[in-house]
């Protein structure tokens, strides 16, 4: 991927400042408008869009030319995400889907290997209301939502702050992303609310959406529920929603102090809980998410530190002119007349 330098940035001035003020402002109000009116960002192409004129608000004293740069680096990510959510589609080659193993995965870690109750259904008896949202219920819908938004965004602000990070986390990922896609061609698998549907597992509703409605966002979820029609249903194996909650936090782990770790990872665990009470994952899709993410970033750091050392072995090109401490090369004789 092409990595455009990071212009170094000097402290704006008062009215640079104000003309950012007043252009995040209206890319805010448009933002908000949006989420009643088509519904939040959760299409690729839709969210680049937004985060594509975020970047122009923040940076709107600068030339339209070097906006483009957002272009030129992030537009070959949106295709790729566009693809692997169309690829998807195609993951059950018209195959029945794995379920009853995973019911039986979740049992059996949940009544101490002798079968005991799947925790989807166990929350949906204890907490699920068909007649009432709760306010856990609006929690779930936004932490569910936001693994549509919170890596993009991440991604842009590195992309704004320090490019190599940038790209670091870009090919994580995408490895990541296209590991997950492999294994749903390889073991497609259907997420409890398709099991109940065909009566493989007691009563399960899907209800990761159901929240915004109670706070009066009726067109929140608007191209959520397209898409959640549309998808492949049998894209549960791993739960990629847990893996790049988790993604996210691990990446920055060493960069923050020990003491802090424990707030970051609530984001994962929040997000499994959300997944496991709407019936989109069991408890089993999100353990091997997880571990997905350590196979990630094993993988992909063998390999940069393979690519420094190759690097710092194989000779450039040869320099053009003499070497930088040659001696300076003598006047020419003087031709005879």
């Amino acid at each position: 991927m092409t990595i455009s330098p990071a212009p170094a940035d000097s402290p704006p001035p008062v009215r640079v400042r104000r003309r950012q003020a007043i252009a995040m402002g209206v890319w805010s109000v448009l933002f908000v408008a949006g989420w009643f009116l088509i519904g939040l960002p959760t299409d690729p192409l839709y969210a680049f869009g937004w985060l594509w004129t975020a970047t122009i608000a923040w940076r709107i004293e600068r030339p339209w030319r070097s906006h483009l740069g957002f272009v030129r680096d992030w537009l070959p990510i949106v295709l790729l995400l566009v693809g692997y959510n169309l690829s998807r589609g195609f993951a059950d080659n018209g195959a029945t889907p794995h379920a009853l193993e995973l019911v039986a995965a979740d049992r059996w870690m949940f009544g101490w290997g002798t079968g005991g109750e799947v925790p989807t259904v166990w929350l949906q008896q204890h907490l699920y209301d068909p007649d009432r949202v709760h306010w856990y219920d609006v929690v779930v819908s936004w932490v569910y939502f936001s693994h549509f938004v919170v890596a993009l965004a991440v991604a842009v602000v590195l992309w704004l702050a320090y490019r190599p990070k940038w790209a670091a986390f870009m090919r994580r990922w995408v490895f990541l992303s296209m590991a997950g896609l492999a294994t749903y061609f390889v073991y497609p698998a259907a997420p409890p609310w398709w099991a109940a549907r065909y009566g493989l597992l007691e009563e399960v509703a899907r209800i990761s959406t159901r929240g915004w409605k109670a706070i009066g966002m009726h067109g929140a979820g608007n191209m959520l529920n397209v898409g959640q029609v549309a998808a492949n249903p049998v894209a549960a194996m791993p739960s990629l929603h847990t893996a790049f909650a988790l993604f996210v936090v691990a990446f920055f782990l060493n960069t923050v102090r020990k003491r802090w770790w424990p707030l970051l990872l609530l984001y994962p665990l929040a997000m499994t809980f959300t997944l496991v009470y709407s019936g989109e994952h069991y408890v089993i899709d999100v353990l091997v998410g997880w571990a997905y993410v350590g196979l990630t970033f094993l993988a992909v750091g063998l390999g940069e530190r393979w690519w420094a050392r190759w690097r710092a072995v194989t000779p450039g090109p040869a320099p053009i002119g003499p070497p930088a401490n040659a001696p300076p090369a003598s006047p020419p004789a003087p031709r005879p007349h």
